[in-house]
């Protein structure tokens, strides 16, 4: 199970990022100026953002396994959209299937994710994300490679066969069994259904606060990815070879953080973890934005990459653990906000102050981040966060329910 939902996460990555690199050679198939291509592509923010809320009321009815086969089946024909295009309005309708298909899956596999951390109680989250960070350098890449021989058409049917084949390996997984934890005594459902404090008139505060600090892990996500090669470029005059390796070293050091995500979260717990990645990414970008030596910037990058690695995953497992796959979806609409926001602000505070100065919103932001975290300190977790012994498991891996609550269930009661 628990690979299963991995590499349903790593596909997500794969299939963005490949549709990504296409992007210019769409634009000149459609012919749209850079205007129209701009509109465009808020079909896939606009897509994720109206989803994103019903399909958490979807996980939480039918289970996220289900929606999450669902979703992934979508995704990977929606890809294939793009290219059979000749309009920038037509790009832009089918821009938003896609992107319905793509938050639809975010929130339905970050679902299947918070029952698993329930069930091998251990914080894992990262692991899952680190997985979507690999599949976007992994799809990156290959799209670099496949650009210069194949058609953006080829290209992208090909990664609906790829995502066809991989969502129907993991489906028999998925639909077999569940990973959510047990519900109550007393209660038949499974706690994906349950929803754990999800009822309508319940959702607690804490998980918009959550959701908050997703905002701020993705605004700086989304200003590396857009103006990061720019400042390089623009600001320190490097070629755009250089300046590509930006957001290169920001991507894998971010990919590295977490991996070792579980690993700092079960020694120094989730509050130190969420505190100290904001700081250390305030710190980082501060020097990003603001040194006036290349290797300085690139160095800025990594530590804000590394900073902020933790601080998303983190923040959505938490709201899972208070509302169920409700909380999951105010968290990842919050969170993929950030990134829809992050850019375009940026670049109008660049016209207004510079490039450089619009950078450090990004500090400002996860520094913000790492406050908030402290205030909410023990909500929608364990108030220790000790190390978590591993759940029995059935043959095959499969994590088997537990038979307890998870640790922390009983204080989100309380909140």
């Amino acid at each position: 199970m628990r690979v299963a939902v991995t590499v349903l996460f790593a596909l997500t990555g794969v299939v963005f990022a490949g549709w990504v690199v296409r992007i210019p050679a769409v634009k000149e198939q459609v012919d749209a100026s850079p205007g129209e291509l701009g509109i465009a592509l808020l079909g896939v923010s606009a897509g994720a953002v109206l989803t994103m809320t019903a399909t958490g009321r979807l996980c939480a009815r039918f289970g996220p396994h289900p929606v999450a086969v669902a979703c992934a089946t979508l995704l990977s024909l929606s890809v294939a959209l793009p290219a059979r295009t000749h309009s920038a309005v037509a790009l832009g309708l089918v821009l938003v299937v896609f992107g319905a298909a793509y938050g639809g899956l975010s929130v339905a596999v970050n679902s299947a994710a918070v029952d698993l951390v329930a069930a091998v109680r251990r914080p894992v989250m990262p692991t899952f994300h680190a997985a979507f960070s690999f599949g976007g350098l992994l799809g990156a890449g290959l799209g670099a490679l496949l650009a210069p021989h194949l058609s953006a058409a080829r290209h992208l049917l090909l990664l609906t066969a790829l995502g066809l084949v991989t969502t129907a390996a993991c489906s028999a997984a998925l639909l077999r069994g569940s990973a959510a934890v047990c519900p109550p005594e007393g209660d038949t459902r499974p706690a994906s259904r349950a929803g754990r404090n999800a009822g309508p008139d319940r959702l607690p505060f804490a998980v918009v606060v959550f959701g908050l600090i997703a905002l701020c892990t993705a605004y700086g996500e989304g200003a590396l990815a857009d103006w990061g090669a720019l400042h390089l470029e623009q600001d320190l005059h490097t070629g755009t070879g250089l300046a590509a390796v930006g957001y290169a070293a920001f991507s894998l050091a971010m990919t590295a953080g977490r991996l070792c995500g579980t690993w700092l979260v079960e020694r120094v717990g989730q509050t130190a973890a969420l505190v100290g990645g904001g700081l250390t990414g305030a710190a980082g970008m501060l020097v990003g934005a603001l040194a006036p030596q290349v290797w300085l910037v690139l160095a800025g990058f990594a530590l804000t990459g590394l900073g902020l690695a933790n601080l998303f995953p983190i923040a959505i497992a938490r709201a899972g653990a208070l509302a169920g796959p409700r909380g999951v979806a105010v968290g990842s609409t919050l969170g993929y906000s950030g990134m829809l926001v992050g850019p375009p602000a940026i670049g109008l505070l660049a016209e207004q102050v510079g490039l450089p100065l619009a950078l450090t919103t990004v500090p400002l932001l996860a520094g913000f981040a790492a406050v908030i975290a402290y205030v909410v300190r023990g909500t929608g977790t364990a108030p220790a966060d000790p190390p978590r012994p591993a759940a029995p498991s059935v043959a095959g891996g499969t994590p088997e329910r537990s038979l307890a609550r998870p640790p922390g269930d009983e204080e989100a009661e309380r909140s």
